[in-house]
């Protein structure tokens, strides 16, 4: 190998043992005094040697392409007594994966066999959608099931909004994928003679579902991490939040070499450079004050591949679970952090469940011939409008028909749930309303899972694959996260060959260029009064943007509505923006820029409503409430954003104030109504800032 050079060819066929030994050397040590690298110094030096750079307000030195204003915002509000930072740390792998779901992990598996491999999660690496996941993973393993069944039966879910060439893919190596779950050691439910045994959920026309009781998703997590934690080129960080990716101008194009995260427990700042970056951090339902998602989706990969200037996708279609369980005043509650609400899986439908109103009825004959196996968008709507119509808090979900032996053995978790809220399912229905479920939308990608920004890929809820559509069928996004997690460490694994190259004296430069502007994070400011403060208003403002986005951009909208939505995510943006984070602790910063995230993502999820001038699958505008076939597109957003919500300018530009941002506001509307049909699909390019 040449030393100039990195290999991956070379580095594949490397034993074991040399890559452990490179691998201790990722935590690095900085040179007293050192200011740059030799030119042209490989990634295998890189690996050993951490610049200390001085930090340097106004330095000459150009900063890193995507190193988003809105960090340097939190940190020009100086604060007095507060030094300024060092230079972060630097840490380089072969390859970066921000996220430890099945999408993530599955991809750090294949990828690990040909170079090193970093895992970063938000928190523990167990904690994410994966493991709440209670239904299960489809595959085609039915003599009497299809892949032509199983695609056609995606459509129709998707509201044929699906790409067909990668619904085809996706049920065609369905089968494979799921099997070497089982290979790896998942523990799935059998039957007497030792199958896997095949349940059937809402939208599917065959038994093709394989599940683990109601606690799919935990096995599945259990069964990746076991065999992560146990790969020598793997090393799982946990509790690193990531601020912002890292893209560097290589001729006339981006490229993603590596992100910028802190540890939420030390305020430790690291660099990390990789030849491939995943983004596999889930999806965003923590944009409604009410969601299965587990606290930490707040859709940070989704509004860092925004800010890098990514392709985003069909945000508009947020799928809202038609039964989790409802607590009389949960909802209500004055925590100041809202929790997951608890899934019904949609197995308690699949396997007989009755949906009923308030005064006993099953109502789904009224809205689907499929009744209680309509695809989840039409249940969602049926429930709130049944809700609506007769003021009632909720509806039920009633399985207590069936024996208690088959409740208990196929639905122990959602028993003993429910027993803790004084509630028997083997007796009584359960009560139920929608919460917000899945993101269907995400970051554009194509088959392999490459984004718009070379070195960049993406796959699982933070991606938008064309699989889903308008809808998500049941059971089909664990599903897509392994298939995409697989079939993407190949196109990674070509990329780092390739792009070594290339990207070698780009990578080297993030590492010298460390010297941004940024929060200084401190791990020693706990529990003071102005720390409680700052939370208070940062986690008041979280819960205002949930109530908001509630209100204007739930299950059923309005153009109007949504126009006044865009408003309050601006304004909501701005107040943020007055917020100094800087010295305060980790866990504070953290809530920070899960907040600038959740306006990103609002903002996203109403200017897709806005322009898809039709109702399809999960988005429905009453002023638009018939399909339309020249709709039928992706709504698609490319650039950077430049709107009156965007935090790269507000957190830069505080000279702003609000008559200038509403009048922002009125001339992006004017430029959307003025679009009118694409030929192609719905696209909008907004201007980079200058």
């Amino acid at each position: 190998m040449s030393l100039c050079t990195v290999n991956l060819a070379c580095c594949a066929s490397r034993s074991l043992t040399a890559r452990t030994q490179q691998r201790k050397c990722h935590t690095l040590t900085p040179w007293a005094g050192a200011s740059r690298l030799a030119p042209r110094t490989p990634l295998s030096a890189l690996r050993h040697a951490t610049l200390a750079v001085p930090f340097r307000r106004g330095s000459a030195q150009p900063l890193v392409a995507t190193r988003r204003l809105m960090v340097r915002a939190a940190a020009t509000s100086s604060r007095e007594g507060i030094a300024p930072a060092p230079a972060p740390a630097s840490k380089s792998f072969d390859f970066l994966v921000i996220g430890s779901g099945i999408a993530g992990l599955s991809y750090a598996l294949q990828v690990a066999e040909h170079g090193t491999v970093a895992v970063l999660t938000k928190d523990e690496a167990q904690e994410g959608s994966t493991r709440y996941a209670q239904g299960g993973i489809c595959a085609v393993l039915d003599p009497l099931d299809s892949v032509e069944s199983h695609a056609t039966d995606t459509m129709v879910a998707g509201d044929f909004l699906c790409d067909m060439k990668v619904v085809e893919m996706v049920c065609r190596e369905s089968t494979e994928a799921v099997l070497e779950l089982v290979k790896m050691g998942a523990n799935f439910d059998r039957t007497e003679t030792g199958e896997l045994h095949l349940t059937r959920e809402g939208g599917h026309a065959h038994t093709r579902v394989v599940h683990s009781k109601d606690l799919t998703g935990a096995e599945i997590s259990r069964t990746l991490l076991q065999k992560a934690r146990a790969h020598p080129n793997i090393t799982i960080l946990e509790n690193f939040c990531v601020t912002d990716l890292i893209t560097e101008q290589i001729g006339q194009t981006p490229y993603c070499i590596g992100c910028d995260a802190f540890s939420r427990i030390t305020g430790q700042e690291v660099r990390f450079v990789a030849l491939a970056t995943m983004l596999a951090s889930g999806g965003s339902g923590h944009i409604y004050p009410s969601t299965t998602n587990p606290t930490v989706a707040t859709g940070d990969g989704i509004a860092m591949a925004a800010r890098a200037g990514a392709n985003i996708c069909n945000m508009e279609f947020m799928q809202f679970h038609p039964t989790s369980l409802f607590i009389d005043g949960q909802a209500d509650s004055n925590a100041l952090k809202r929790d997951a609400v608890f899934l019904i899986s949609e197995a308690v439908r699949g396997e007989g469940g009755h949906l009923l109103n308030g005064a006993g009825e099953r109502f789904m004959k009224d809205y689907d011939p499929r009744m209680e196996l309509a695809p989840r968008d039409v249940v969602a709507r049926a429930i709130n409008d049944q809700c609506k119509r007769r003021k009632e808090k909720c509806a039920y979900i009633d399985i207590s028909h069936k024996s208690s032996a088959f409740i208990l053995h196929h639905f122990p978790n959602i028993a003993a749930k429910c027993l803790e809220h004084g509630i028997d399912i083997t007796k009584e229905p359960i009560p139920v309303l929608p919460a917000m479920h899945y993101t269907c939308g995400g970051v554009e990608t194509r088959m392999m899972g490459e984004t718009s920004i070379p070195g960049l890929f993406a796959c699982g809820e933070a991606a938008y694959t064309g699989l889903h559509g308008a809808n998500r069928l049941a059971s089909n996004s664990l599903l897509e996260g392994l298939v995409y997690g697989r079939r993407a460490a190949q196109a990674c694994i070509q990329h780092a060959q390739l792009s070594s190259k290339v990207t070698e004296e780009a990578m080297q430069r993030v590492v010298e260029n460390r010297s941004l502007e940024r929060p200084v994070i401190s791990n020693k400011y706990k529990n003071t009064a102005r720390e409680i403060a700052m939370l208070h208003t940062i986690l008041a403002l979280r819960r205002e943007l949930q109530d908001e986005n509630w209100s204007y951009a739930g299950i059923v909208r309005t153009t109007s509505e949504l126009v006044g939505g865009l408003q309050r995510i601006k304004e909501i943006g701005f107040e943020a923006c007055q917020l100094t984070v800087r010295g305060l602790s980790a866990e504070v910063t953290t809530e920070w820029f899960e907040l600038a995230n959740l306006l990103t993502v609002s903002e996203l999820v109403v200017m897709s409503a806005l322009m898809r001038k039709e109702s399809r699958g999960l988005h429905y505008n009453l002023d638009y409430p018939y399909k339309v076939e020249g709709e039928k597109k992706p709504t698609r957003i490319t650039a950077s954003l430049k709107l009156a919500t965007n935090l790269s300018t507000i957190l830069t530009k505080k000279k702003y104030h609000s008559s200038l941002l509403l009048s922002k506001t009125s001339t992006w509307l004017e430029q959307l109504d003025s679009m009118g049909s694409l030929p192609q699909e719905q696209t909008l390019v907004l201007n980079k800032e200058k």
